[in-house]
C-alpha cells in the first residue's frame, strides 16, 4: 500500500500552518519526521485522521487509490490509518479490554463476530511484550495512567488492531529511557510488508532503536529535506539553525496547541 500526500494546505482559526506538504509513504517502510516546535508536524497527524478544527484549503490525501479526505474520521480508521496521540485522553467508563474488542468489531466484515477467547489470549499476551500490569484490562481506559501507562496504551491498540499506516504523534515525549524501548519494542514488532509508519518526533534518542528507513526535515508547514540517519546526526550537531540557512529561512510559524481529539 502507499499513503500519498500531496501539495497539502491546511489552516486552523484562518491561519495557514501547513503550506505544500508533500510526503510518500509505503508499506514496509518506517518514516521519521522532525523539525521544531511550529513547524506543522502534529497539524499533519491531526489533518490525517481527519480533526475537524483544521481545514484542508488544497492538496491531496490518497491511500491505496483512496481519497483519504473524503472520509470521515472512523472510516479512515477503517481504511487502514491509525493515530498515537501526543497527548492520549482519558476516557472514564470504558475498559481497556471492551475498548480493544470493541474496535476490533468495528472491523469486521458484516456478520463476522470475534472470537472472545482468542482476543484475551492474544491482548494478554501484547501486553506482556510490552510489560503493561494484566489489570490494566479492567481499568477505564487511560483514566489514572501515568504519561508512560498511556504511550504503551497507545502501542498496545497498534498491536491490536495492525493497521496499514501508523502515525506516532510524539510518542516518545516525556518518556524514560525503559518506556522508550518498550514503544520502539512495539514498533519495531509491527515492521514488515503490510505495515509503514510515520513517527513524528524532536529527538535522536528513539530513532536509535527504531532505525527509520527514511528522515524527513519539517519546516514552516513543508518538507524541506529528506534523506537517512546523517539528517539525524547532522541535526544533532547543528540544531536547526543550518537547516533556516540552507533553505533561506528567515522565521518561523507558530503552531498553535490544539485541543484533545
Amino acid at each position: 500500500m502507499k499513503l500519498e500526500i500531496r501539495n497539502l494546505h491546511a489552516n486552523i482559526d484562518g491561519k495557514p500552518i501547513l503550506q505544500g506538504l508533500d510526503l510518500t509513504l509505503q508499506s514496509g517502510e518506517v518514516h521519521a519526521l522532525m523539525g521544531p516546535n511550529g513547524s506543522g508536524k502534529s497539524t499533519l497527524a491531526n489533518v490525517l485522521m481527519g480533526h475537524p478544527a483544521y481545514e484542508v484549503t488544497n492538496g491531496e490525501v490518497v491511500l491505496d487509490g483512496k481519497d483519504v479526505l473524503e472520509l470521515d474520521t472512523n472510516e479512515r480508521a477503517g481504511a487502514g490509518l491509525f493515530l498515537a496521540f501526543q497527548y492520549p485522553v482519558e476516557v472514564a467508563g470504558i475498559t481497556v479490554g471492551k475498548f480493544l474488542k470493541r474496535a476490533l468489531e468495528a472491523r469486521l466484515e458484516k456478520g463476522d463476530k470475534i472470537d472472545v477467547s482468542a482476543f484475551i489470549k492474544h491482548l494478554r499476551a501484547q501486553m506482556v511484550f510490552l510489560d503493561m500490569e494484566q489489570a490494566f484490562i479492567n481499568r477505564y481506559l487511560n483514566h489514572g495512567f501515568s504519561g508512560g501507562e498511556k504511550k504503551r496504551m497507545e502501542i498496545l491498540q497498534m498491536l491490536m488492531i495492525k493497521p496499514s499506516f501508523a502515525i506516532l504523534d510524539e510518542t516518545d515525549s516525556g518518556l524514560d529511557i525503559d518506556a522508550l524501548k518498550i514503544v520502539a519494542k512495539g514498533v519495531n514488532k509491527m515492521r514488515g510488508p503490510k505495515f509503514g509508519s510515520l513517527v513524528i518526533t524532536h529527538y535522536q534518542r528513539i530513532l536509535n532503536h527504531i532505525h527509520p528507513d527514511h528522515v524527513h526535515i519539517m519546516y514552516q508547514g513543508r518538507v524541506v529535506e529528506s534523506g537517512g540517519n546523517e539528517l539525524v546526526e547532522e541535526l544533532e550537531r547543528n540544531g536547526y539553525e543550518n537547516i533556516k540557512g540552507k533553505f533561506g529561512i528567515k522565521e518561523e510559524q507558530h503552531e498553535p496547541a490544539t485541543a484533545a481529539y
